[in-house]
């Protein structure tokens, strides 16, 4: 028998839900302060459903629509959590318009950064000879070199 709807999740189950490495979401509480796991004795993590609605939303944006963390953070400044929350469970920006309209400041957040990541998205575009991988891999190496341009992106920032 599951844990209920309302019941806190520890690290490992939040990860699993989500098909994420633990290390990536430790990673994403540095990068996004609205996720705020409760924390008892020993560091051990545990994630309210609303951090898990959360991450589902903020790994929607990254893995899912190639946003960068930037502008994620972005997102979450000028809309709220509540919305990016909402993107997640919506399934996209664009089934998130259709029911609930978005504000003129999520529609520039957008456009501005879907010109920072039409390169990635054609590179990570499924061609021919990617097609004898399942969807599952398809994803996990969409996200694996999006992490890789988010690296290459931080050096580059740090040689600057």
């Amino acid at each position: 028998m599951g844990k209920s709807a309302e019941a806190f999740r520890t690290i490992s189950e939040a990860a699993g839900e989500l098909d994420l490495p633990q290390h990536v979401l430790r990673f994403w509480e540095t990068r996004f302060t609205q996720i705020k796991p409760l924390k008892r004795g020993g560091g051990r993590r545990y994630y309210r459903p609303e951090d898990v609605l959360l991450l589902k939303g903020i790994r929607h944006l990254l893995y899912d629509q190639g946003f960068t963390i930037k502008g994620v953070q972005r997102i979450l400044k000028e809309e709220s959590p509540r919305h990016v929350i909402a993107i997640g469970e919506a399934g996209s920006l664009e089934a998130l318009e259709a029911t609930h309209g978005a504000s003129e400041g999520a529609k520039s957040v957008v456009r501005s950064s879907t010109s920072q990541t039409k390169a990635a998205q054609t590179a990570l575009s499924p061609t021919a000879a990617e097609q004898r991988f399942t969807a599952r891999q398809r994803n996990r190496l969409s996200r694996v070199m999006g992490e890789l341009l988010e690296c290459k992106r931080l050096l580059d920032n740090a040689r600057e």
